[in-house]
């Protein structure tokens, strides 16, 4: 064994010594897992997305107040962040394929008690434990299939964000319709919540653990990585972590009230808002795009580059007060850089920010500090939109903030990427 092979390789335990060095998967097994896998993401994005839509509606049922509605809005990435840097100590010592199906169930049981709320108090907590789970599922998907294409991570993570930017496009107008058809905002949560526990049952047999267990030990057998911090918490992942808070907060903070703006604001209707809400979905769909792109150049470049737009985007959307056609554009935009070129290439930047050994721990702090701020990101807006309305707050948590990113990523050295060309 090479002295690379030997590095941190005490975080994964002989138990699960991973199945695909003994059993290799056929490419349409590959295939199907990984469909299953997106699909299972894209549900995730629908109990996202489905809430701010259906947030005026919640609003006038229970009497909550704007911060309460905002709070509400992005309160499930508490439970994320929760989930985050446990995710990623278990993900390293037991099998991510169990971390994986346990996630699904929980956050589907969570959507799925929503409306089952008498106030701000359990509908909160329906709320964080649904995120609970989706964060799980997310360090679990990502540190699986970053291990199992290495080499691709970047491309990998832009296709399964596809699956999410699809569920974040479908959410709203199918939440929207339905409650329309049902006269309650009650029938999205049971169906979407329905759809994840048939995931995870379909995933139980047919997403193989060749997939999901890829052996770290033969990703790293064949490079040396002494010239990388020893230390999962390090230079790199640090940076990446003050970039990561930043733009959770801006982004979060934008998904969770952007509705409630185009509504309360602009004085749209719900199916307007709703069609400016999957704009956002359809400008993450890039995000295969970005993930490319990623792969191929200057990963903090690209997610510099990315931060300003999403500024500038920002002045658009609060400034010109555009129309329906407009702000569909800008949607698309903010869609694109904010989930497409953003969220991909952070992720994927975490995980090459440490030894192949230490993934899952990679993965659990970007999930951590993505989602843990952002949690309290929909409470700050609305708190701004009180003192300032709404063309200020959007100003200082949507264009500003990402200045802030931008400065943080100064600091990051992709020279000591376990990518990087020696």
């Amino acid at each position: 064994m090479t002295h690379a092979a030997q590095v941190d390789t005490g975080a994964v335990p002989a138990s699960t010594t991973h199945e695909s060095s003994r059993s290799p998967i056929s490419r349409p097994l590959i295939g199907v897992g990984f469909l299953l896998v997106t699909l299972s993401y894209m549900v995730n994005a629908m109990d996202r997305q489905v809430f701010p839509p259906l947030l005026p509606n919640i609003r006038t049922e229970y009497g909550f107040s704007l911060e309460q509605g905002g709070l509400l809005a992005t309160n499930f990435t508490l439970g994320m962040a929760l989930a985050g840097l446990p995710a990623g100590y278990l993900l390293d010592r037991f099998r991510r394929k169990t971390v994986l199906l346990v996630s699904i169930v929980i956050y589907s049981l969570g959507t799925m008690a929503t409306p089952l709320a008498t106030g701000f108090a359990d509908m909160t907590l329906y709320r964080v434990v649904s995120g609970f789970g989706e964060g799980m599922q997310s360090a679990a998907i990502f540190a699986a299939i970053g291990a199992f294409f290495a080499h691709r991570r970047g491309l990998a993570f832009g296709l399964i964000g596809v699956g999410y930017s699809v569920g974040v496009f479908i959410a709203p107008l199918i939440g929207v319709r339905l409650m329309s058809m049902h006269g309650s905002w009650h029938a999205p949560f049971y169906l979407f919540g329905t759809a994840g526990l048939l995931i995870a049952a379909a995933s139980l047999f047919l997403v193989k653990s060749g997939l999901t267990e890829h052996s770290v030990e033969k990703t790293v057998s064949t490079r040396r990585y002494e010239y990388m911090p020893a230390s999962a918490y390090n230079r790199n992942t640090i940076a990446l972590a003050v970039h990561s808070v930043i733009s959770g907060v801006a982004i979060y903070g934008f998904l969770g009230l952007y509705p409630t703006f185009l509504i309360t604001s602009l004085h749209y209707n719900s199916g307007q808002a709703a069609l400016a809400m999957s704009f956002l979905g359809f400008g993450g769909m890039s995000a295969v795009f970005g993930g490319w792109l990623g792969d191929r150049f200057n990963q903090r470049n690209l997610l510099i580059v990315s931060l300003l737009a999403v500024s500038a985007v920002s002045v658009c959307i609060y400034e010109t007060h555009a129309g329906v056609g407009t702000q569909c554009v800008f949607a698309f935009l903010m869609g694109a850089f904010g989930l497409g070129f953003i969220y991909p290439n952070t992720n994927s930047a975490f995980q090459r920010a440490v030894r192949p050994a230490q993934i899952g721990r990679a993965s659990g702090l970007f999930v951590t500090s993505y989602y843990g701020p952002a949690a309290f990101s929909g409470l700050l807006f609305a708190a701004l939109v009180d003192s300032f309305g709404w063309d200020l707050a959007g100003l200082v948590q949507v264009t500003a903030l990402p200045l802030v990113g931008v400065l943080a990523l100064a600091f990051v050295r992709p020279s000591q990427f376990n990518n990087a060309v020696r």
